[in-house]
């Protein structure tokens, strides 16, 4: 029998720790027979990869900014993610629209239904709206994360905003998340890596996709 596809994002603010998480889960997947799609927004493509690179990198405004996002997730799901659901594969996807609701919309005070029409035109399909199965939140204090982000590497446009930004920015993954609490799953990332692990791994086991052996 082929097994149905899973689609499961991933959002935080920059510092939260996600992305050893999504790692650790791909694994998981893995070691139960699944095939992953691991991949990641903007990006995803060889085009949206293009287009994530402008967006963090060149001065632009906030309609800009919205357009090229929602243009690169265009073509990651035409080209990955709708043909990776297809095949029964878990796709595992670093920042999906939420990010761009939470980023865009709330960090940069943009308006809300301009990325809400956006969203209908970009992810409709013959079968809805198509949204993550599961959102894994990573919720942080921004000022934690900013220790976490100190010195690390270079920032990038989101990166070097203040601790102001990222707060306005966990503002809105909170509004989203109450919009859809039964998709989102809320992860305290303030814990130690273990401990945010035990909690994102119990829920899988909880909803069966993954069994009771932690990796």
């Amino acid at each position: 029998m082929k097994k149905t596809g899973l689609f499961i994002s991933f959002e935080g603010i920059d510092g939260a720790g996600k992305s050893t998480h999504i790692e650790g889960l791909a694994a998981a997947f893995k070691a139960q027979g699944r095939q992953v799609t691991l991949t990641r927004e903007p990006g995803g493509t060889p085009l949206a990869e293009k287009l994530r690179e402008m967006v963090l990198h060149d001065a632009m405004d906030s309609l800009t900014e919205a357009l090229l996002i929602f243009a690169a997730r265009r073509d990651h799901l035409q080209n990955v993610i709708e043909p990776a659901l297809a095949r029964g594969d878990v796709v595992l996807c670093d920042r999906f629209t939420d990010a761009t609701f939470a980023y865009q919309g709330s960090g940069r005070g943009f308006d809300l239904r301009v990325l809400q029409q956006l969203e209908t035109w970009v992810q409709e399909t013959s079968h809805g709206l198509r949204q993550p199965d599961v959102t894994v939140w990573f919720e942080l204090d921004p000022a934690i994360a900013a220790v976490r982000l100190a010195g690390a590497r270079v920032p990038d446009r989101f990166e070097a905003q203040p601790v102001e930004f990222f707060q306005k920015v966990s503002d809105g993954y909170a509004a989203r998340a109450h919009s859809d609490a039964q998709r989102f799953v809320r992860l305290d990332a303030a814990q130690t890596r273990e401990a945010v692990w035990q909690q994102l791994h119990q829920n899988f086991v909880q909803r069966g996709w993954l069994s009771t052996r932690a990796t």
